[in-house]
């Protein structure tokens, strides 16, 4: 059992408050999972620069890591410090190298993400001590997902913690077991795709970002994988400028979701979503099996809804 969250704004007044908003519904969720939690936060996109956020828990492990992964660069790279994670900015298009640069200069820094706009933190602990640790409620931005995990199949560690980032601005939260995560990460290590832990939900993130890196929108992705994934689930998804849902045929996981001309909300129950603003005039309802349901932030209004 565990708790996931997740808000997309359509207005940008709201932007000052996600963090706000995504801190309380993950509270809301900690019964549901107390082990970890993590929160996936969207923000504005900085021109020209690329973000990496990483993760130590040694004393002394940033002291000067902007000016040596500057150096091997050969570029300026700033570091921002958030009690055990870091957020790097580098110039754009060398977020790759950078990547590869850290596995030299700090071998034992965790990346937690890559991307323009995406920031993840998570740690072993309540959602509401993970939350005052990183600021979450001072933060801003666009979009965000969270999620507050009972571990039953792997450990509980930072790694394992949700959510998991496996390409550029993409992650994904999970509630739910796969059965042939096994044979698909067999799979996906021979497409390239590289992988942190033994979860299941890093299964699913690299297979969305395997089919979104072979062409697939979001949405097509997340609708293949009603054929490709076995076993029970309901994941939520971010990219840079999408928010999607689908759970699988048989439903058995709990899910409500919320839209008002503000946004989108999703949770595991309703609860998480009543402090929202305005929530006693959206439209709520419950997301249909084996349904995949996506938002851009584009010249629609109007979410593409596919069943498969």
């Amino acid at each position: 059992m565990c708790g996931i969250v997740g808000l997309f704004l359509k207005d940008e007044a709201l932007q000052p408050q996600l963090g706000s908003l995504l801190t309380d519904m993950l509270i809301t969720m900690s019964d549901r999972g107390p082990d970890s939690a993590g929160i996936a936060v969207y923000g504005t996109d900085d021109a020209g620069q690329s973000k990496l956020t990483v993760q130590s828990d040694s004393p002394g492990a940033f002291d000067g890591l902007a000016e040596k992964l500057g150096g091997a660069l050969g570029a300026a790279v700033s570091l921002t410090r958030r009690d055990t994670h870091a957020v790097l900015s580098v110039p754009a298009g060398q977020a790759d190298a950078a990547r590869a640069a850290l596995r030299v200069l700090a071998p034992d820094l965790r990346v937690m993400s890559v991307g323009d706009t995406l920031e993840i933190y998570k740690e072993v602990g309540l959602p509401k001590d993970v939350a005052a640790r990183f600021e979450i409620s001072k933060m801003t931005g666009t979009h965000g997902i969270g999620h507050t995990r009972m571990a039953t199949e792997s450990a509980v560690t930072t790694l394992g913690a949700h959510p998991f980032n496996t390409g550029p601005d993409q992650c994904l939260v999970h509630n739910g077991s796969l059965s042939n995560h096994n044979s698909l990460r067999r799979k996906l290590i021979r497409e390239g795709m590289q992988f942190e832990t033994e979860n299941d939900t890093e299964v699913a993130a690299a297979y969305l970002t395997w089919k979104m890196q072979n062409g697939a929108t979001l949405g097509e992705a997340l609708t293949d994988s009603l054929d490709d994934l076995d076993g029970f689930f309901n994941f939520v998804v971010g990219t840079k400028d999408g928010f999607g849902v689908v759970r699988d045929p048989i439903a058995c996981k709990p899910a409500v979701m919320a839209e008002t001309d503000q946004y989108v909300a999703f949770g595991s129950e309703y609860r998480a979503l009543v402090d929202l603003p305005g929530i006693e005039q959206a439209r709520v309802w419950e997301p249909e099996p084996a349904t995949v349901y996506f938002w851009t932030h584009d010249t629609t209004s109007t979410p593409d809804r596919r069943a498969a």
